[in-house]
């Protein structure tokens, strides 16, 4: 019989991709807010409520669930969900994990790169990193905490957490937000251009998940980003001759994005180098080590 895994943010892109990756090797359930499927279960964060029956049976969880930090304006309201819909989520599963007296084998969390602050620096970061000093860093280092309590209370047997850097997908995230002005010709790099930008092809992020599931020894903190550090002005680069483009525009400058995005607009303007050494050593295989090959992957046409 197959081993049980819970996903959280069924819903969304990665939990999307991920739930191919898994299925032929394990039964998969989903909690989300609007269950269509048998093996949807409804829940709701701001109730604090979980269909206990979602629970029933399940060995791992995999924590995805959390509201974008780069959709909009960081609100008072905005920042409240970005929290909210991490740390408090992640309490409301161990609480009904420990109301039911259930235990798990293994608890993986999403985090993000954001932890090591949103910076630009000559250091390349690492798990041992400290965190930074901002309001993502707080996030991460609350998201992860919350993630740690379910083996420090001996809910589950093992934590481990994937820090996410920018996710390269055609189906959605970051990278079409940048693609669609470049196709238009009225692309241009951001800032100094000279921020760096972690980031992942999709398909290794959904690997790496499943690596670290797969592996019951592994545990505690792993970065999820390609082996090949890339710049902002490398990645518009490189996206326009993707698409057979030109950069034709002079940066936009930093504080245009400013008056744009408010507080949020540090997500775009800074970015340091972070190692994926860990997970490397760990045994991992990269398909997508270096942008060119990633970006031809997900914008080309199938031949």
């Amino acid at each position: 019989m197959k081993e049980v895994v819970l996903i959280t943010g069924a819903k969304g892109m990665l939990a999307r991709h991920l739930a191919k990756t898994l299925s032929g090797d394990y039964s998969l359930r989903f909690l989300t807010r609007s269950p269509k499927q048998k093996n949807e279960f409804f829940w709701d964060i701001g109730a604090k409520y979980i269909d206990p029956e979602a629970l029933k049976g399940v060995e791992h969880i995999i924590h995805l669930a959390g509201t974008s930090v780069a959709d909009k304006r960081w609100t008072t309201k905005r920042k409240e969900s970005i929290i909210s819909s991490r740390i408090d989520s992640a309490g409301l599963i161990l609480s009904e994990l420990a109301n039911q007296q259930l235990k798990i084998k293994t608890f993986i969390s999403a985090s993000a790169t954001g932890y090591y602050g949103t910076t630009t620096s000559a250091a390349i970061f690492t798990e041992e990193s400290p965190k930074g000093n901002d309001f993502l860093s707080d996030v991460c280092y609350e998201w992860e905490n919350a993630a740690f309590e379910f083996e420090t209370k001996n809910i589950a047997s093992r934590t481990a957490v994937i820090r996410i850097g920018i996710i390269l997908s055609k189906d959605g995230g970051a990278l079409n937000k940048i693609v669609r002005p470049i196709k238009c010709g009225i692309g241009a790099g951001i800032g100094s251009g000279k921020q760096f930008v972690p980031w992942i092809h999709i398909d290794d992020l959904s690997k790496i998940f499943n690596f670290v599931l797969v592996n019951r020894h592994l545990n505690g903190v792993y970065n999820a980003t390609s082996p090949e550090f890339a710049t902002n002005k490398t990645l518009t680069a490189s996206i326009a001759r993707t698409v057979n483009r030109k950069i034709v525009l002079p940066n936009i400058p930093a504080f245009v994005i400013k008056g744009m995005f408010g507080q949020m607009a540090v997500v775009l303007l800074e970015g340091s180098r972070i190692s994926s050494d860990r997970i490397l050593k760990a045994g991992f295989k990269f398909e997508f080590d270096d942008l060119n090959t990633a970006l031809a992957n997900v914008l080309k046409p199938n031949e």
